[in-house]
Formats: C-alpha cells, sequence, structure tokens
C-alpha cells in the first residue's frame, strides 16, 4: 500500500477512479469540504484524525490536512503508451528517462508531461526514481493522468519505439542541433539523462539526434526537469501550430 498527500493529489486521485482505500482528513474545514464530499460521493470511506497521525503516516511531510491510502502505483507498458495516441488520433509523442533518480525531478516532469499532452512516460526499474508518494505529491495529482512505463533496459525501449515509426531525440548540452531550429512534425520520442551524467552511452548511441537547447548565461546546465519542460513544450507548440 502507498499513499497520496496534499489537497490537488488527492482529488485528482479520486477523479482519476484510483483506487483508495480510505482518506484520512484532519477536521471537516473549509478547504477540505469539497475533497470529501467527493470522496463521499465515490463511496470512500473517510475518517478524521489529528495532525499526530497525518504527520506520522507522510513522515513529517506537510499533508496539508489530507491524507489517502492508495494500492500501488499501477504501471503501464509501452504498448499501453502507444495505444493512448491511437486513441486520441496523434502521432506518438513519449518522454524517455534514463535513470533520472531525483523524486522531485520525476515529479516536475509528470506535472509537464499531463499538461502538455504527453502520452506517457518511460522510466527504468533500476537505478532510477519509482513512483512514490513524494513523486505523486510534486505531480500536483498529474500521476492519475499519464501513463508510466517501467522497463528493464532503456535501450532496448528504444530500439522497440523506433520499430514502431518514432524518432528519438536526446537532449545533451553538447548536442549537434539546436532544439528550436528541430523539426518535430512526426511521432517522437524525447531521451531526458541523469541528473549528473546526463545521457548514457548506450542509449545516446541509439538516438536518431542530440539537440541542445542553447543558453547564454554563465552557468551551461539545467535542471533535469527544466531541460525537459523546455523541449516538451517546443514540441507541444510545434503541433499546436500544425493544428
Amino acid at each position: 500500500m502507498g499513499i497520496i498527500y496534499g489537497k490537488n493529489p488527492v482529488k485528482e486521485a479520486i477523479m482519476s477512479g484510483k483506487t483508495i482505500n480510505k482518506i484520512y482528513t484532519q477536521g471537516k474545514t473549509k478547504e477540505l469540504y469539497d475533497i470529501i464530499k467527493l470522496a463521499k460521493d465515490k463511496r470512500i470511506v473517510v475518517v478524521e484524525c489529528d495532525r499526530v497521525k497525518l504527520d506520522k503516516m507522510c513522515e513529517g511531510k506537510n499533508s496539508q490536512g489530507i491524507v489517502a491510502s492508495v494500492t500501488d502505483y499501477e504501471y503501464f507498458n509501452i504498448d499501453d503508451i502507444l495505444e493512448e495516441a491511437k486513441k486520441r488520433g496523434e502521432a506518438p509523442f513519449v518522454v524517455i528517462l534514463d535513470k533520472i533518480e531525483d523524486p522531485h525531478n520525476l515529479g516536475a516532469i509528470i506535472r509537464t508531461c499531463e499538461c502538455m499532452g504527453v502520452h506517457g512516460i518511460i522510466i527504468q526499474k533500476r537505478n532510477a526514481c519509482q513512483i512514490t508518494d513524494t513523486v505523486e505529491k510534486v505531480s500536483a495529482g498529474a500521476c492519475s493522468f499519464v501513463k508510466v512505463a517501467r522497463v528493464t533496459n532503456i535501450t532496448e525501449s528504444i530500439k522497440y519505439l523506433k520499430e514502431k515509426g518514432l524518432w528519438i531525440y536526446g537532449l545533451d548540452m553538447e548536442g549537434s542541433e539546436v532544439i528550436y531550429h528541430t523539426k518535430f512534425d512526426s511521432a517522437i520520442g524525447i531521451v531526458v539523462g541523469n541528473e549528473g551524467s546526463g545521457i548514457s552511452r548506450l542509449v545516446r548511441e541509439n538516438c536518431d539526434f542530440m539537440i541542445n537547447i542553447p543558453m547564454n548565461g554563465h552557468i551551461n546546465s539545467l535542471n533535469a526537469s527544466v531541460s525537459a519542460a523546455i523541449s516538451i513544450y517546443e514540441v507541444g507548440r510545434q503541433k499546436n501550430m500544425k493544428g
């Protein structure tokens, strides 16, 4: 079992139909009233408790007065993501994370993907961050709406996506193509590398293109979630211009 805490994440979890075992609230404040009503309409048990219990459940993190006990995150597979694109009548747009370790980065990337209509995210089973309560909180509920596939081997997954017609673009500050000069007009996969070491060698070798985000400041690198957000936005911008 896992937990989701915070007003927006819990609300989004209820609305998405996620399996919720029980919701714990610190009283019935005006701020929580709508969420409690929504939970009861879905026949979810709501229990009042004190702040001490909520703090213990969240390991001292800010619960905003509400915690949901949920089943562990149910991961999807790559075909589920491709089917989601087909269902929407769109060319697949997939974000591939090569050993992202920070839950705050993963949560922020999931949130961006949901906002920009990405069809799904691929993460690695080992040596990478998984969907945790912190990721759920940072994503502001987006975990309930974005399909995340967990795979054993990122390189093999990229090869599979290429067989399905996707072009794979790796983000790297030494990339040969500037992202704003790159035409994104087909099925696309964007690879975001590890916070410290970037994209691994084998993954890099299997990318079709390496692209960079030009920078004019004294610091020549961006946080992984920021780099992801810029690239996802650029793909989305071009797709919206076509539409």
